[in-house]
């Protein structure tokens, strides 16, 4: 498989080079050249465990690492997680729940960054080279990347995260890991800055090439890839019904468009509703084709206090029928007025329901759920579990992905049922580690100066 970008400017990239380069150089994302339709290979694998699934799904994408070698990286990438079917499916009223929160972090992000670390540790040693991974954090994503590489010989890891902006718990598992080749950055503003702050030093690309730099956000094909898994997952856990429904909470637009993948695959995927919270410019836009940015407003479930969603650009390529030229003005004018619109919004749009939820609902819905199902959810998922019983069809199974485990969120479960137990010992232990954490400046050329000095010392 070879991989181009959605811009157009790269063409014929390696699985391992896509992995290593991240964003794509032109400043587009890359895309794999054919997505292959697998239809004819679900009866084979079904009965699977997770790890095998995984390998099988992915395997068609990647090419240029050894099959058997291959499937022992992904073996490997979900031995730390604390259930056996790594990402069970629970039922909750009508519908049911995916539990992606199995992870050494407790977030739906292990899934794919356990993974990816174990792929840049292999394409690492077999080129004997070193890699500085830069990184932007709403909370969860941080964490996760961190995990995934603490500690692994040739890899730094620096994250940027909005000061303030993610839970305490959030922030302390990030900043207690004191390992030597991890740094986390608080920069102060939101995630939306630290996303920019990511694409203009990444944009830099003599600094880029240079520092070999590489990302672990959800630019990374590799991040999606390995979410594409889990729906078909879903699909053999619901016993392969004739199609499904898929309720996500969606911020940065990865999580739903590896559904979009798995349904381009042949998987019976029907609709994917895309559940956001106030920062609504998702949901704006599939109901009326307008991409248009506005300001962040913090809510209690921070993972999507976004306005730019990093990965919509790779929707877009599909949806403008892999017209790269196309993509790239739509992409280069909502740059220049904080606006775009879609001009024949038919085709992929109508594969996806879109809406927001507001605080309130969203607090009700944890309070819902745990009153009649005894079932306590973080507010991120509520979020998803609030939309997939509003557009439930009766006929049709409806699932919602649980992004992280409640206990990651304290004040909002605290909000939404006072006195109910909400913990975890892996987050327990945090408590009284020391930590550290570097104020860094809103300025991409002090982020590249924190870099370049950390890198030669």
């Amino acid at each position: 498989m070879k991989y181009r970008s959605t811009r157009g400017g790269i063409e014929s990239v390696s699985f391992k080079e896509a992995v290593m380069m991240g964003l794509a150089s032109d400043g587009g994302l890359l895309v794999p050249e054919t997505i292959p339709n697998v239809q004819p290979k679900l009866d084979q694998w079904a009965g699977l465990d997770y790890p095998a699934l995984a390998a099988q799904v992915m395997l068609p994408f990647v090419g240029d690492i050894n099959e058997s070698v291959f499937t022992e990286l992904v073996h490997r990438s979900y031995q730390s997680f604390d259930h056996p079917q790594v990402a069970p499916l629970v039922p909750v009223g009508d519908i049911k729940v995916l539990e992606l929160f199995h992870g050494p972090t407790l977030a739906f992000k292990d899934i794919a960054l356990q993974f990816l670390g174990e792929v840049f540790s292999h394409i690492l040693a077999e080129r004997n080279e070193t890699l500085n991974i830069l990184g932007a954090t709403s909370g969860d994503t941080g964490s996760a990347a961190i995990a995934g590489v603490r500690g692994k010989p040739g890899i730094r890891i620096f994250v940027m995260f909005p000061e303030g902006r993610t839970s305490p718990i959030q922030e302390r598992q990030m900043t207690t890991v004191l390992d030597d080749n991890v740094f986390n950055l608080s920069i102060d503003g939101s995630f939306d800055d630290c996303q920019n702050l990511l694409k203009s030093v990444f944009n830099d690309l003599p600094f880029k090439q240079e520092l070999a730099l590489g990302a672990v956000n959800s630019v990374n094909w590799a991040r999606v890839l390995a979410q594409v898994v889990y729906y078909f997952w879903t699909w053999y856990q619901l016993g392969q019904p004739k199609r499904f429904d898929v309720s996500v909470p969606t911020g940065n637009f990865g999580n739903i468009f590896a559904g979009f993948v798995a349904k381009r695959m042949g998987l019976p995927l029907n609709r994917l509703v895309l559940a956001t919270n106030e920062n609504d410019i998702l949901a704006r836009f599939f109901d009326s084709g307008v991409y248009q940015r506005g300001a962040v407003h913090f809510t209690q479930s921070p993972a999507m206090d976004i306005q730019v969603a990093s990965n919509f650009e790779r929707y877009l390529f599909y949806q403008f029928s892999e017209d790269a030229k196309a993509t790239a003005e739509f992409m280069q004018g909502f740059q220049a007025n904080a606006e775009a619109k879609l001009k024949n919004p038919t085709g992929y749009f109508d594969w996806f329901v879109a809406d927001a939820v507001s605080d309130d609902e969203a607090l009700g819905s944890i309070a819902d759920m745990y009153q009649h199902y005894q079932y306590l959810s973080d507010p991120h998922t509520a979020v998803g579990c609030f939309l997939a019983n509003k557009y439930r069809d009766p006929d049709v199974p409806m699932v919602a992905l649980a992004t992280a485990h409640p206990a990651k969120f304290e004040s909002a479960v605290e909000q939404a049922l006072p006195e109910t137990a909400n913990t975890h010992p892996i987050l327990s232990a945090l408590t009284g580690l020391p930590t550290r954490k570097i104020p860094m400046l809103r300025d991409p050329e002090a982020v590249k100066g924190f870099i370049r000095q950390h890198c030669s010392s």
